[in-house]
Formats: structure tokens, sequence, C-alpha cells
């Protein structure tokens, strides 16, 4: 009953084109993998606890107060990541509406509710992280849930773009396809090793005298390694991905996917030994959760390409007719 009374809301809302359905999911994209970026500054910035409660900033306040414990810079870092979710939530709302009005097929409307119903989900996790005072695995599960958020938005998009009314197409057999699941496996193992490294990392997202933020009691330089071999699985299997769809002789657009893919995933790998070389600079975390968002978005973009749909031509005036007067 409820969710009638939204689609007949929703019908008076001008048609929106497939054009802006693509932006409206584009933008998305780039709205999920930016609150990422821009909590990567909260970390290094070690704003983390700016604003020390959650749901409010301050007890009694939801906007930042003077505090002599707080810095102001801390403040107004966190609390402005904290706005930030409301144009994530606003560009989640919009492709939901957009989608929903246009009478897309069930697919792309389930696929477009995951981002709203998902930045709901972040934000509480958020909550946590506050409230556990950056306990250094609730750190790592608000990463790791912005990088699923940036794959699942990557392939909404890619359903976006389809027709509804179409034959599904499969570019890539079905054993490249089953390599590039297993790459996206391997991605998740390199992300989760990538939170541990930050777990026992130098940024902990706040430097307060009088806090102990709770690290990884792990050997930095072990959970390099760690990282750094997850890294070289994923890339080696792209790299066998790749000469696999030029054997097929696969679409242009998969071939030139995995081009991009490739060279993020090398250049993200060039910021990691940089990193490393360099104790860390703050400046290159926040370039390196980026990179993550864009290798995320790739993969994803990836396996979408290894199943399409495309629209069948409807028959002409004219072709109807020669293919009576043959009957």
């Amino acid at each position: 009953m409820l969710y009638r009374r939204f689609l007949s809301l929703v019908d008076r809302l001008p048609l929106p084109s497939v054009r802006l359905q693509r932006v409206l999911a584009f933008v998305v994209i780039l709205t999920q993998g930016g609150i990422a970026v821009t909590g990567a500054v909260v970390r290094v910035t070690a704003s983390g606890l700016g604003c020390p409660t959650w749901p409010q900033c301050f007890e009694g306040s939801f906007t930042p107060v003077l505090h002599g414990e707080v810095a102001v810079l801390h403040q107004v870092v966190e609390f402005g990541n904290r706005l930030l979710t409301f144009v994530v939530v606003l560009a989640a709302a919009a492709i939901v509406l957009a989608v929903t009005r246009a009478r897309r097929r069930q697919e792309v409307i389930v696929y477009a509710w995951m981002m709203p119903l998902g930045t709901v989900v972040q934000a509480v996790i958020g909550g946590v992280t506050v409230l556990t005072g950056l306990l250094w695995w609730t750190v790592a599960v608000h990463l790791l849930a912005s990088m699923a958020m940036v794959w699942v938005a990557t392939v909404m998009f890619a359903k976006v773009c389809e027709p509804d009314e179409g034959a599904v197409t499969r570019p890539l057999p079905r054993p490249l396809r089953l390599l590039t699941a297993v790459s996206g496996v391997a991605l998740a193992a390199t992300l989760v090793a990538g939170t541990l490294v930050t777990g026992a990392g130098p940024h902990a997202g706040d430097k307060s005298v009088d806090r102990i933020v709770p690290r990884l009691g792990i050997d930095i330089v072990t959970l390099v390694h760690l990282h750094a071999q997850t890294l070289v699985a994923y890339l080696a299997l792209l790299v066998g991905l790749t000469f696999g769809v030029y054997a097929v002789g696969a679409t242009r657009a998969v071939k030139l996917r995995l081009k991009v893919l490739l060279a993020l995933v090398v250049s993200q790998g060039l910021v990691g030994i940089v990193q490393y070389f360099t104790d860390v600079p703050a400046a290159l975390v926040t370039v390196h959760v980026a990179g993550a968002g864009l290798c995320t978005a790739a993969t994803a973009a990836v396996w979408a390409a290894g199943r399409t749909r495309k629209s069948v031509p409807q028959p002409t005036d004219a072709s109807v007719d020669s293919r009576n007067a043959t009957v």
C-alpha cells in the first residue's frame, strides 16, 4: 500500500530522459566514492572525533560548538564530512525517483534502491566508528562498505545505460566471466589487507593526548607485504584476463575497460610503493583511497561488461512488406 502511494506521487513528476538517468547514476558513483575520500581526509587530519558523539556532533547540539578540548579545524572537517552524507542521500534519492518514474525494469529499480538503503547503513557504521572511539576494525568496515557501494553504483550505472527491452548478450565466454569474478574476489582481498595496514599505521584519526585510539597490534611491515602480495595476485589475474579477452576477440568496450583498469591498478601500486618509502604521508593516503575507489569502479565496469542487454531492431515497413511478398 505504501509503495503504491509512492508510485502515485512519483507519477506526478516529469518523465526523465535516459540521458538524465545516466547523469544521475554517474553522480551517484562520484558521491559514493567521494565521501570515502573525504573520510580519508578526516582520518589523516586527526579529525575523526571532531564531533565526539553521534548522531549529534556534541551532546545537545547537531552542529559544532566552541569546545576547549576539540580544535575548531577538527570540528569543521568532521562535520563537513557528515554534511556530505546528505549530498550522497540526495543523489541516491534522485536516481530512485528517476528510474521509478521512467518505469525501468525491475533489475534497475532494485539496484537504485540499494543506494539510499546502503547509505543509511553506512551512516550507522560511521556512528558506531565514532561511538567506539575509532576502533580500528570499525574504520576498516566503514571503508570496505564504501567500496562495496562504489561497486554496486557502478553496476547500477551499467544497468541504467542498457535498454529495458532487448536481448541479453554475453560478450565473454563463461570461463572468462568466472575469471572476472575471481579478479573481483582478489580485489576484495587487497582492500581488506589495505585496511589492516591502515589499522596498524600511523593515521589513527585522532591524536588527543588524553585518549588512546585502539590500534591493530600486528607488525605493519608484515601487513604491508600481505597487502602487496594480494595486489600482485589481483594484477596477475587481470593480466591473464586481458590475454583471454584478446584471444576470444571480445568487444572493443571490454578491451577498453580492461586497459583502463590495468593502468589504474599499476598506478595504485606505484602510489603504495611511494607511501611505504616516504613514511605514509597524509596526502598520499587520500590519493590511495581515491585510487581504491577508482580500481573498484573499474573492476565493476569490467564485470558488468560481461553480461549486457542490447536493443532488438524493430522491423521496418519495407522489411515486413518484403517478407510478406516472399511468402
